[in-house]
């Protein structure tokens, strides 16, 4: 076999991620879904429909990959993974262990205050408004903000119960930043910028960040803190936001996640893929040159009759089967269901420029050419 394979599990949104980075670190792709339809299929070099718990499917798995990346949030699912890790022929890149304390907005929260570390006052310690978001959902999922004590009382009667979190709202702009961690050694990467649609879904993603140098620099202090708490192997996720008093912690999650990866792949050359092979397979963490290369427009549209609408990232799950394209109405690259006479198609522009200038400037000479084209 000519190239290195790797298996990822699950082919929705971090499905597509890791499928994407590992084809640009030149490894073969095997996707495995239980769903034909998926957006990541056509980002892979080949695809499985299966169980992945099916009797006997991840020992045939181990022996054709280099290792296994799974890319999703099923707790069955990762639970069968975690129970079988031992008795496969390649590794697993997924720190079970660290995910259990992140995959849960409450444990992060009491790891936070355990480390003396700046995350949002919880209610009913803090004024209004209140931010509520899932105890367990990823992202932006299920977000929602109360203005006021009626509002609230409104949605959650006497209290909020197990499920939820309620905390307070913090105004600012949000940034993101990944840490990898091997052996008790933890390297920060690249910080991200994130803008958020108005259902709080990251719609954007740039890359080099324009958060202050001082700021970027205890944002990564705070990250390799955290990661060290955790012991973590693998990748982890911070997102903060700056806020009037200073950044402020929002989430954390240890797994592959979607978007920023690539940013920080466009921007700087790191590819996170190929760090989790050395990490997993090697036992190796490098520490990679984060110099910036050039700026990047990451960012979500949707298209209809009416035109380009930027929106969360939530609009590309609901998307068919994804295709890489090349020189996209001038973008450098996207990923999109788009075929030739579609009305309605989704895509995540990857937009690059000399500075954040060049590159938002290129962005919507690459927006209106797709405003033009619907109009014919």
């Amino acid at each position: 076999m000519s190239k290195s394979t790797i298996a990822v599990i699950g082919g929705k949104l971090q499905g597509t991620e890791a499928a994407y980075l590992a084809r640009k670190a030149g490894l073969r792709v095997v996707l495995v879904d239980v769903r034909s339809r998926v957006p990541a299929r056509g980002l892979c070099d080949s695809f499985v429909q299966a169980d992945v718990l099916q009797k006997g499917f991840l020992s045939d798995l181990s022996r054709e990959a280099e290792f296994i990346i799974p890319a999703l949030e099923n707790e069955q699912t990762l639970d069968g993974l975690q129970e079988a890790a031992g008795n496969l022929d390649c590794p697993i890149a997924f720190d079970f262990e660290a995910y259990q304390t992140t995959s849960s907005k409450k444990a992060s929260n009491r790891l936070f205050a355990a480390l003396d570390l700046p995350y949002p006052a919880p209610w009913p310690d803090c004024g209004f408004p209140v931010l509520a978001k899932p105890v367990s959902a990823s992202g932006s999922s299920g977000v929602r903000i109360f203005k006021t004590r009626q509002e609230l009382d409104r949605r959650f009667h006497a209290e909020a119960g197990e499920q939820w979190v309620l905390q307070e709202y913090v105004p600012g702009p949000s940034y993101s930043l990944e840490v990898l961690g091997c052996k008790g050694k933890f390297v920060s990467l690249a910080v991200t910028d994130l803008d958020m649609d108005e259902q709080h879904d990251c719609c954007r993603v740039t890359a080099p960040t324009l958060l202050d140098p001082g700021l970027t620099e205890a944002f990564r202090s705070v990250s390799e803190k955290i990661a060290a708490a955790l012991a973590l192997t693998g990748v982890m996720d911070v997102e903060v936001i700056a806020g009037p008093a200073g950044l402020r912690l929002l989430e954390i999650d240890a797994r592959l996640p979607s978007q920023t990866p690539t940013a920080v792949y466009w921007s700087t050359g790191v590819n996170m893929v190929a760090l989790l092979a050395e990490i997993y397979c090697f036992e190796n963490l490098k520490t990679p040159d984060l110099k910036t290369k050039q700026a990047v427009v990451y960012e979500h549209i949707l298209v209809t009759p009416r035109g380009p609408e930027t929106k969360g990232e939530h609009i590309m799950s609901q998307a068919g089967q994804l295709s890489l394209i090349r020189d996209f109405f001038g973008t450098d690259e996207a990923i999109t269901d788009y075929d030739l006479g579609k009305d309605n198609w989704a895509a995540t522009l990857i937009i690059a420029g000399k500075d954040l200038r060049a590159a938002r400037a290129k962005r919507d000479r690459v927006l209106e050419k797709i405003r033009l084209y619907t109009e014919e």
